[in-house]
């Protein structure tokens, strides 16, 4: 298992970047909310699914990333240089947390949801999960957890329950004019 933290300390990519955190609590969303801003790529990443190719990072990009309080999963959600959301991105993790220094970080369980404005919704590395179980990087109740909670958050997301898509902007927003009283 990996543990994935929310301001990529070690991604080359990335030549300049700003993050912002802070936490949230409303009726729709507790937990912390991050945005780390892509201000200068090395170059852009585009993600390829069985669906699109999607550029998912380059010159002032944007990653908002929500991780709900007691949940077992985090969202990201990646904006273009216009503040438009190219896609979702929902990682199944066994837990998250915030480090010493206020950085969310999840432990990644390697199942993933992508899904698309256009409404398009597609799991994603169910073959790294199989092979993370069989090699025991993971216990059979993460790998059990890992299913059932993709498969809840499919159906909530399909059938128009999954409120963290309706945040995204409000959340974003609240970052950057927070980040402007800094």
């Amino acid at each position: 298992m990996k543990r994935l933290l929310a301001n990529r300390p070690d991604w080359k990519r990335i030549l300049q970047k700003r993050f912002y955190c802070s936490y949230f609590e409303s009726k729709e969303f507790t937990g912390y909310a991050t945005l780390l801003c892509l201000d200068k790529v090395r170059e852009p990443l585009w993600a390829k699914s069985s669906k699109k190719k999607v550029c998912i990072v380059d010159n002032n990009y944007s990653w908002l990333q929500l991780f709900p309080k007691d949940k077992y999963y985090a969202m990201t959600a990646q904006f273009n240089e216009q503040g438009q959301i190219v896609q979702w991105y929902i990682d199944i993790c066994s837990q998250h947390g915030i480090t010493e220094n206020n950085i969310p970080w999840l432990d990644d369980l390697f199942l993933d949801i992508v899904v698309f404005p256009t409404g398009e919704i597609e799991l994603l590395d169910f073959e790294e999960l199989k092979d993370a179980f069989a090699v025991a990087e993971i216990s059979k109740n993460e790998y059990d957890l890992a299913i059932s909670e993709s498969e809840k958050l499919m159906v909530d997301i399909s059938e128009d329950r999954f409120a963290l898509f309706n945040l995204c902007q409000s959340h974003r927003l609240a970052l950057l004019q927070t980040a402007e009283v800094l």
